[in-house]
């Protein structure tokens, strides 16, 4: 005879965070992002395409999460929302791993550290949140940051054309921020990371089917091992974190404290590939700090907890 038992909702309902403790963990998911360069470098090296490098990142996490995709009628706007933004985020990433295999990663990391700039743009035409001072000098530290990165002197034609090539990077996941921190409350951030991830590759996938020539899986071991480490530490991961803190901060604040990707990135550069680190790099890092400190937070309505302190699981 099967047994009823109870788990208190208080078990698996997240806890809430504070503004502060929100925004130390979108800067430390930011970290984890800022790691794309290092894998998207190995694996062009190692033959892929930059189209299906960004299906690896994605395609891993998705089948992980595919169980957490939302079915309920009353959540389907959020989910379909969220899946159109992923494909549109997944596909304007092919152009950025590109222009990352092809520029220097501070070079790029000048373009999509613009994606700031766009959230403020999206959050107040399409939640109402008309810009402060606080935004518009946030955004303007953190594109001042990555200007200062950028050496006039390798800005060759072919580096602008790579580098114009990533911009609908920014643009797109400005936009995801704002639907992850104010559009799409009705869903659980695993659900919002899920409906994402599965935009992502429904977008992708036939683009990287194209490119590999019909063979998607890796042959070697060791590209295996890239994509499992790029999947759990600059998607699954972080991405799951990264839904659930925004909600709290807002739009602004979020993509603030997600610049902190920035000094990650140059960090990279100058630890794997031999960029050099000076001045400006220090200036930038200072300047994305100030930014994240003066980003006005804007919380968002906390998701409701049903009302019933316990939830039956048949055993």
């Amino acid at each position: 005879m099967a047994r009823r038992f109870f788990i208190p909702i208080s078990l698996i309902t997240p806890p809430v965070l504070s503004v502060r403790a929100a925004t130390v963990i979108i800067a430390a998911t930011a970290i984890c992002f800022g790691l794309v360069p290092l894998f998207a470098r190995e694996l062009s090296a190692a033959g892929v395409g930059p189209a299906s490098v960004a299906l690896y990142r994605y395609g891993f996490s998705a089948v992980l999460l595919l169980p957490f995709l939302p079915f309920e009628r009353r959540k389907a706007g959020g989910a379909l929302l969220l899946i159109g933004a992923g494909a549109v985020l997944g596909l304007s990433w092919i152009g950025y791993l590109e222009a990352i295999t092809l520029v220097p990663v501070a070079a790029a990391g000048v373009v999509y550290m613009s994606y700031p700039v766009f959230a403020m743009v999206f959050a107040w035409i399409l939640l109402n949140q008309t810009p402060t001072w606080q935004s518009f000098a946030a955004a303007g530290l953190i594109v001042l940051a990555a200007a200062l990165l950028l050496d006039p002197g390798s800005v060759s034609s072919d580096v602008m054309f790579a580098l114009l090539w990533a911009v609908p990077a920014p643009v797109a996941f400005g936009f995801v921020i704002v639907l992850l921190s104010g559009l799409s409350k009705e869903l659980s951030p695993v659900e919002r990371t899920a409906c994402g991830l599965a935009g992502s590759i429904l977008g992708l996938l036939p683009m990287a089917f194209q490119e590999a020539g019909g063979n998607l899986l890796p042959s070697e071991m060791s590209v295996w091992m890239l994509v499992l480490a790029m999947g759990l530490l600059t998607a699954v991961i972080p991405q799951v974190l990264y839904a659930f803190a925004c909600q709290r901060v807002g739009a602004m604040r979020a993509a603030a404290a997600g610049s902190f990707e920035l000094p990650t990135m140059f960090a990279v550069g100058y630890l794997f590939f031999g960029e050099a680190i000076g001045l400006r790099e220090g200036v930038s890092a200072i300047l994305v700090l100030t930014a994240i400190l003066i980003a006005p937070a804007v919380r968002s309505a906390p998701v409701p907890v049903p009302n019933s302190a316990q939830q039956k699981i048949k055993a």
